[in-house]
């Protein structure tokens, strides 16, 4: 099977972001997967990897915001909530411009072109990872920029991988590099946190 075909599927990306149950605590991850379900009532589906501390947040919650990355978003914004674990790292400190809905939950502010407010209704595990598909309860635009794709991501935002003499294997989402001969078979990419399948021969 050749996995890079999946990457011709019409993929967004967005930053997930959800509270603690007791409101202390401000998190965010990026996802590629969201799509509208039903308009009336109007309803997404989003699915979130199981590792990730915003996936606990909203299996205890039940609610969640989701900003729109617009074209414009630099690299280092995909550092900061796709590379980074909330459970170590706290995403929105000074340094991102972000603000609060009426739900209690932040949303990022720069870079992103909407945000939608979503209460889950449903949920469906999926192995590694949880379905929720959620009714939009608020949402607000807040640029005319275009929203990024991942095929976009790719080709214009990440950076390219540097050539090094080196046999292993690449993380073909971050780049990462393992050294070795066989890559194994259960191994997890320490930075993104992607499988074997995302990797590539180098």
């Amino acid at each position: 099977m050749v996995n890079k075909a999946l990457y011709k599927i019409g993929y967004g990306l967005y930053i997930l972001t959800a509270k603690s149950p007791d409101g202390e605590l401000d998190n965010g991850c990026i996802i590629n997967t969201a799509v509208q379900v039903t308009d009336s009532p109007k309803a997404i589906s989003i699915t979130v990897n199981k590792s990730n501390l915003t996936h606990d947040m909203i299996m205890e919650t039940k609610e969640f915001n989701l900003s729109v990355i617009s074209d414009e978003a630099p690299f280092a914004l995909f550092e900061r909530f796709g590379f980074k674990s909330g459970r170590y790292t706290n995403k929105f400190d000074d340094n991102i411009e972000a603000g609060r809905s009426e739900n209690g939950i932040c949303y990022v502010s720069r870079y992103v072109n909407a945000y939608l407010c979503c209460v889950v209704k449903a949920t469906v595990d999926l192995g590694t990872h949880t379905m929720f598909i959620a009714d939009v309860t608020d949402s607000e635009v807040l640029s005319e920029v275009p929203s990024m794709t991942y095929a976009f991501y790719h080709a214009n935002v990440k950076p390219k991988p540097e050539e090094k003499n080196v046999s292993g294997y690449r993380c073909t989402i971050c780049n990462y590099v393992y050294e070795g001969d066989k890559l194994p078979d259960d191994f997890i990419c320490p930075i993104c946190k992607h499988g074997v399948s995302d990797f590539e021969k180098i």
